[in-house]
This record gives C-alpha cells, sequence and structure tokens, in this order.
C-alpha cells in the first residue's frame, strides 16, 4: 500500500531522513516512533506531499507522490500534530471548504460531511466556532477533515499530544475504529498507547529505521536472555543449592531480606522457560516460592535501547528552503 524507498532529507548539513525504506501494509495500525529530532515528522510530511525529499521515493498504491502528487494524496488523510483549522469558521463551514478542497463532488459533499461528523462524534459542536471548542474536540475536527473522501490510508502525527486522560482514551477509541476500514500510521511519544493501540511498530533513530516488527516480538526479541524473578522462604544456602542443580540457570544475583526469605534474579540461557522447573524443584524441598515472575523487555526498554545516542537536536538543522525546525 505505502512502500518507502530509500528516502533522504537534508538540511544542509543536517541529515533529517538517512535513507530509509519500509512497507505499509493495507488494514493495520502502525506505530511510528522515534526521539525529539529523529525524522518522523519529516518523513510523514515527505509521504503526505508537504515536502520534498532530497533522494528516494515514495509510492502510494503503485502513484509516486512526487511525479502523480493528485492521484497518491487521494489516497491520503492527514493530520498533522497541529491541525490546520481556521478558527472563526464552524465546524461544519470548516469540513464543508475542506471538501472542496479535495474536490469532493458537490453532489457527495453533504453526505460525506454528516458521515464524518458521526464518525468524530461531533453532532453536539458541528454549528459551533472551532475557536471555542475543548483541545479534543479541535482534534477531532482535525480527524475528521482527514476522514473526508474516506481515504484508505490515515496518517496522524502526535493525535493525543496535550490532551487530558478523557480525551486521549476517546481519540484512542476513534483511532481504533478507524482501523476497520482504513490502514493507520500512528506518530506518538506516549509508547503505552503505541503499546495499546497498534498492530505493528516502527521505530527510526537519526533518520534511519532500527526496528520494524508487533510490539509483542520486540519485547521478545530484545529480552535476549530470558531473566526471572523469584523470592524464597528459606536460607540463601539451601536456595542457591537448589538453583545449582538447573544446567539453565546463567546468573544469579541474590537478597537476603529481614522477613527469612531470599529475593534472586536469574538470568537464564537462551529463551528457555524454566518457571515450572523451579517450581518443582522448590517443591521437592519443601521450600515456599512467594515469587515466580518471568521478566521481559518492555516496550520503553525497548524504545530506549535502540534510540540511545540519538542526538535529537533540532538546532543542527540549518534553515534552507523548508528546513524549518518544526519539520524535523
Amino acid at each position: 500500500m505505502i512502500e518507502v524507498k530509500n528516502l533522504t532529507k537534508k538540511y544542509g548539513s543536517h541529515m533529517a531522513v538517512d535513507h530509509l525504506s519500509f512497507t505499509v501494509e493495507k488494514g493495520q495500525i502502525y506505530g511510528f516512533l522515534g526521539p525529539n529530532g529523529a525524522g518522523k515528522s519529516t518523513t510523514m510530511n515527505i509521504m503526505t506531499g508537504y515536502l520534498g525529499a532530497t533522494e528516494g521515493q515514495v509510492l502510494i498504491n503503485g502513484h509516486d507522490i512526487l511525479k502523480e502528487p493528485e492521484e497518491a494524496k487521494k489516497c491520503i488523510g492527514y493530520l498533522p500534530e497541529l491541525p490546520p483549522l481556521y478558527m472563526e469558521m464552524t465546524v461544519e463551514e470548516y469540513l464543508n471548504f475542506a471538501a472542496e478542497l479535495k474536490k469532493i463532488p458537490k453532489k457527495e459533499i453533504e453526505n460525506q460531511v454528516n458521515a464524518v461528523v458521526r464518525l468524530a462524534r461531533l453532532q453536539d459542536v458541528k454549528g459551533r466556532l472551532i475557536h471555542n471548542l475543548s483541545k479534543g474536540y479541535k482534534q477531532r475536527v482535525g480527524l475528521a477533515q482527514a476522514m473526508l473522501g474516506f481515504p484508505e490510508i490515515i496518517i496522524l502525527d502526535e493525535p493525543t499530544v496535550g490532551l487530558d486522560p478523557k480525551q486521549i482514551i476517546e481519540i484512542r477509541e476513534l483511532i481504533r475504529s478507524l482501523a476497520e476500514n482504513h490502514t493507520v500510521i500512528l506518530s506518538s511519544h506516549i509508547l503505552a498507547e503505541v503499546r495499546e493501540v497498534c498492530d505493528y511498530v516502527m521505530i527510526i533513530s537519526n533518520g534511519r529505521l532500527v526496528a520494524s516488527d508487533t510490539p509483542e516480538n520486540l519485547e521478545n526479541v530484545m529480552s535476549g536472555t530470558g531473566h526471572i524473578e523469584i523470592e524464597a522462604k528459606g536460607q540463601k544456602d539451601a536456595v542457591k543449592e537448589v538453583l545449582n542443580q538447573i544446567e539453565a540457570v546463567q546468573k544469579t544475583e541474590y537478597k537476603e531480606n529481614a522477613d527469612g526469605t531470599v529475593a534472586v534474579q536469574i538470568e537464564v540461557k537462551g529463551q528457555e522457560d524454566i518457571r515450572e522447573r523451579l517450581f518443582f524443584a522448590f517443591a521437592e524441598r519443601k521450600m515456599s516460592l512467594l515469587t515466580l515472575k518471568l521478566n521481559k523487555s518492555t516496550l520503553e526498554e525497548v524504545f530506549l535501547e535502540l534510540t540511545q545516542g540519538d542526538a535529537g537536536n533540532f538546532r543542527k538543522a540549518e534553515k534552507e528552503g523548508n528546513g524549518d525546525e518544526s519539520n524535523l
């Protein structure tokens, strides 16, 4: 559906996007992650035709965004981090105006506007000035604009930034509902949000793709050697004797507690899950296990490990052409 090939964007001497390549398949929600300045917004702006690339190619349903911009853009709905709203218009006036800009046939505009108003739950505010709406409702208006024309691909750049918890939950529900009929690309700094909403994650650092997989697979792969945490009732020497009998145990760290228990961090060889063996080994010695937990890398830990050393420095961009800091 989307093919990004060898995409490069330079601002003077600063490389914002560095030979980036990836493919987006139909019918999933993709999380697009990276530190500030990693190149997320620049990549999205190039994919949607708002910004030209220095090198490379973006194909939207086979249409080159540079050579066939009109055909490519028909397939995309885009919500930038700051929605392009006209504050002195009512919601309904703005959506009608946006529909005309998108060249939706006049006879279809009313039905389409009513449909996106219903999908974005804007019925109660469609006659109000956008200026008087809360930030959450303004984000909904931006989403409604992105949905006009019912494009196959919806691209959302930080759609929940600055919203309160209730508004965040509402926008997340709306994004999940969009996935029923659209492919969604979501940029966010809130990793819990990505973990909850997205089917697939792409992580970029210094303008380069450093990981691409499901959140679950990234957590499993980056966990590497398994780590198990136990808390056993008994003396340290007795606990150590039990663990020494299990060959898969590679490394241990012990901590004796004042209540007569011993906490142990266990590093396991390979990907083997030895929790059942641990349980029976301690049971045979009639020693109680109060805690037996497998620890895996969280998406936050994966993100930090993969993006360590990312400069994330907006000021490196030299303001040439469209090289404004807000696009990095």
